[in-house]
């Protein structure tokens, strides 16, 4: 039996059969876009709120925890190095679903302001997700994270596989 068609028009019949069948299955997230303070005291809200969005994806407790770590470095990252002590600035996350994969961009409208010493941010973040795409311009930070969902394949959600796998 096919799922009935979804139907945005809230005047529409079958809204409430899907709302009823919807409610019955979890939920995934598909969009999400939320701007906080480039503070160290947004940082505990950051993952508290990312970990109930993704909680309904079918991720392992080690997938969640691999995917909240690498989005807190890099929104740590924002807050250390995106804006100078005397800006008020920004730390976007925008968080989407495709079929085979998470996404999550973290972005800030700062200006890189890198310490001397390069810190280790960058390989974690590769090591707890598929795959980290980081682009700086003069608008600002982009860092988007890309993590497979249950049951991708590994070609096609940015994650490194062993041939024939």
């Amino acid at each position: 039996m096919s799922k009935p068609a979804r139907h945005s028009d809230p005047t529409h019949p079958d809204r409430n059969h899907d709302a009823v069948a919807e409610a019955e299955q979890p939920r995934s997230v598909e969009f999400v876009h939320r701007s906080w303070p480039a503070e160290a005291a947004a940082l505990g809200h950051i993952r508290r709120e990312l970990v109930a969005w993704i909680g309904s994806l079918g991720l392992t407790l080690e997938e969640v925890d691999d995917v909240v770590l690498a989005v807190d470095e890099a929104a740590a990252n924002v807050v250390e190095h995106a804006y100078s002590p005397d800006d008020s600035g920004s730390v976007e996350l925008t968080l989407w679903t495709e079929p085979d994969a998470l996404c999550i961009e973290i972005t800030d409208h700062g200006t890189w302001n890198p310490t001397e010493t390069p810190g280790r941010g960058i390989g974690l973040m590769q090591r707890m997700v598929g795959a980290v795409l980081i682009h700086v311009d003069d608008r600002g930070s982009k860092v988007l994270l890309r993590h497979p969902l249950p049951g991708a394949r590994a070609e096609d959600s940015g994650r490194p596989h062993a041939e024939g796998a």
